[in-house]
């Protein structure tokens, strides 16, 4: 078990003019990014870039994975129901080309927020129809019905997080997530859109081995999934899980390389990557406008 940070995970402190300008932003609209929840090590880099990450339905969160930093409540707060206009309306003003836009589970909403998050979506679309979109959604219980929703919203991108591998599940994640059920929420994207994208994120440095991250890797492509971030696990808290190991960056090469031979569209993988990175972003959006040249609509 690892304590200290190795030299390639140490960043410069965040800030400069376009970071204050989208923290000042976001603040003065009352939004919240998962940047700055999650205890992001990229933010100064992704936010300067003018990239972020929105995290809609409030922040608070109606799991408790231990891995994770957002705060966590068996109810969550009501939903601001001017909360889509607020979000098209910000992303207008930055002038993003590309989006990321998160949540929350709402475990105690009759449609865990779908909705919500759907009417986000077609609320940036309007205010902004040249930014392309990507979603980073909860399972929703692995209720089509709700997942179904966001697709109906039609994003360039949805992503759902495995986050690792089988056997660490039950203890990394909330016992109502499950690996199965993360992989059925990508395969049900992928059956109900299978010209639309996919994407997943690991996170290793929480005592999984190579064979684990390959077959993980193997049954994200078994469900379809094109595009894969792997980074490292970073504690938030003493009172979160441990690191239980820090990965050379020349292990993640070695896993982007054996993933590319799987057959995924990309794969960003670095020991500071995480599943919404400026660099994966830029790649994505390339990948998009190339593809729709060759086959148009």
């Amino acid at each position: 078990m690892h304590t200290s940070k190795p030299p390639w995970l140490k960043v410069r402190a965040p800030g400069g003019e376009r970071y204050t300008a989208i923290k000042k932003q976001a603040r003065a609209m009352g939004l919240h990014t998962v940047c700055e929840e999650a205890h992001c090590p990229n933010i100064g880099e992704c936010w300067s870039a003018g990239t972020a990450t929105f995290m809609v339905m409030s922040d608070i969160c109606t799991r408790g994975c231990r891995f994770c930093a957002v705060n966590t409540k068996r109810i969550g707060p009501a939903l601001d129901v001017n909360e889509p206009t607020k979000l098209g309306a910000t992303i207008a003003a930055m002038g993003l080309d590309y989006v990321v836009v998160t949540s929350v589970n709402r475990d105690d909403l009759d449609d865990q927020g779908s909705i919500h998050f759907a009417r986000c979506i077609q609320s940036i679309k309007t205010a902004s129809p040249d930014t392309m979109i990507e979603v980073l959604i909860p399972d929703f219980q692995g209720r089509t019905d709700l997942i179904q929703n966001v697709i109906d919203a039609a994003p360039k991108v949805i992503a759902h997080n495995i986050e690792t591998v089988e056997r660490l599940t039950p203890s990394v994640r909330d016992p109502r997530a499950s690996y199965a059920q993360s992989l059925g929420v990508l395969q049900a994207i992928k059956t109900a859109s299978p010209k639309g994208y996919t994407k997943s994120s690991i996170m290793l440095g929480l005592g999984e081995n190579e064979h684990e991250v390959i077959a993980t890797m193997a049954d994200l492509r078994a469900v379809g999934t094109d595009f894969l971030t792997l980074g490292q696990y970073l504690q938030p808290s003493t009172k979160h899980l441990k690191v239980e190991a820090f990965i050379p960056p020349e292990k993640f090469d070695h896993y982007r390389e054996l993933g590319e031979g799987l057959g995924f569209r990309y794969i960003a993988s670095g020991p500071l990557v995480r599943s919404s990175y400026k660099a994966g972003e830029f790649f994505i959006r390339q990948h998009i406008k190339a593809q729709a040249i060759k086959e148009p609509a």
